[in-house]
């Protein structure tokens, strides 16, 4: 396995769990991290605003600049992309709340309909007024931060929605991945979603036309991530403790529309199940993964004879390693997140 040039830098947060890293896309110093009390089973929850600098020759200096406390854990956190200082974070109460990072206590906006926990929040990076949440409750909601309601729901799956997540290839497809074992991808296009009369509308009546069905995983499936390279490419991971490649593109008919999805690639090493996937930013054939193993781990899809396709195992964290996330910036740059209450920066 490749070394690490430099030991990672560490911020310790005692008392919460980590469920969530995000680098800003405005500001390549700033990362925000959602947490929870407990280990997000009961309690509150608390957003840390984190400034990571790097120091000549040593280690990344990580800083808290701000945090918030909610009465809720944060299971996920996603920055704005037309506002430097705003984000939006997923709570367990059902709540999402977006927040100015120049206010010092209280959300700018809050909004109350998912049923269940809110597990996943994606803002688009090409709609840029645009973010999807996905529940628990089996629903993904579209929404626009100026607005009190949601703007669309999908009925994604008939049960808990892991993570949805916008193409950032193509503007209307959205890709979900849920308990039931399949990752789908919606279209938001699709005549499916259109309205039938005055009576019907996208707030009460969800909509739920997957163009696409995955059957990805025999259990299920934790965490799904789009190529940034290659269009119709995502990557899956699970219970399974598998990390797949799919293309997307080969499909065929079946009872319920769409179904299919040529795997590529099955990446396979983790001990527990993988709780995150991310492709790199900067490279077409590397991702990276988070697993209860207690591992960050860096991977190709490229396979070269003699090498493997594992690259680097990161190891100091002491629990559950659930959210990992590449800079936008500093290529080869990643923060890992852990129930241990550590955030880990690191050069691979």
């Amino acid at each position: 396995m490749n070394n690490l040039q430099q030991q990672p830098g560490v911020l310790q947060t005692p008392g919460f769990a980590h469920y969530a890293v995000a680098w800003s896309p405005f500001h390549t110093t700033r990362l925000a991290v959602a947490s929870a009390a407990n280990f997000g089973l009961v309690g509150n929850g608390r957003l840390h605003l984190v400034s990571v600098n790097p120091t000549p020759g040593g280690p990344h200096r990580l800083n808290i600049d701000k945090q918030y406390e909610t009465q809720d854990g944060l299971y996920d956190v996603a920055w704005s992309e037309i506002h430097e200082n705003q984000l939006v974070t997923a709570s367990g109460d059902g709540s999402l709340r977006l927040w100015d990072v120049m206010l010092n206590d209280l959300p700018i906006r809050v909004w109350q309909e998912h049923t269940r926990e809110v597990f996943s929040v994606d803002w688009s990076n090409l709609k840029k007024d645009t973010f999807a949440s996905s529940s628990w409750d089996g629903t993904v909601k579209l929404w626009n931060p100026d607005r009190p309601r949601s703007v669309l729901t999908l009925q994604a799956h008939h049960s808990c929605v892991y993570q949805a997540l916008f193409s950032p290839h193509q503007p209307d497809l959205l890709s979900t991945c849920s308990t039931d074992g399949t990752v789908k991808i919606f279209d938001l296009r699709s005549p499916a979603y259109a309205n039938s009369g005055p009576n019907n509308n996208n707030f009460t009546n969800p909509m739920s036309a997957a163009v696409l069905t995955i059957p990805a995983s025999g259990t299920e499936v934790l965490s799904i991530d789009w190529n940034k390279y290659r269009p119709m490419v995502l990557a899956s991971s699970g219970v399974d403790k598998h990390v797949k490649v799919w293309d997307c593109r080969m499909v065929k008919t079946g009872e319920v529309g769409q179904v299919g999805g040529i795997c590529e690639t099955q990446l396979l090493g983790h001990e527990y199940a993988v709780r995150k996937v991310q492709w790199s930013p900067h490279r077409p054939d590397v991702l990276a993964t988070a697993s209860y193993d207690m591992t960050c781990r860096i991977w190709t899809t490229t396979p070269v004879p003699g090498r493997p396709q594992l690259l680097h195992i990161h190891d100091p964290h002491t629990e559950f390693v659930v959210g990992c996330s590449w800079s936008l910036y500093e290529e080869g740059v990643l923060a890992s997140c852990g129930w241990d209450g550590r955030v880990n920066v690191f050069r691979a």
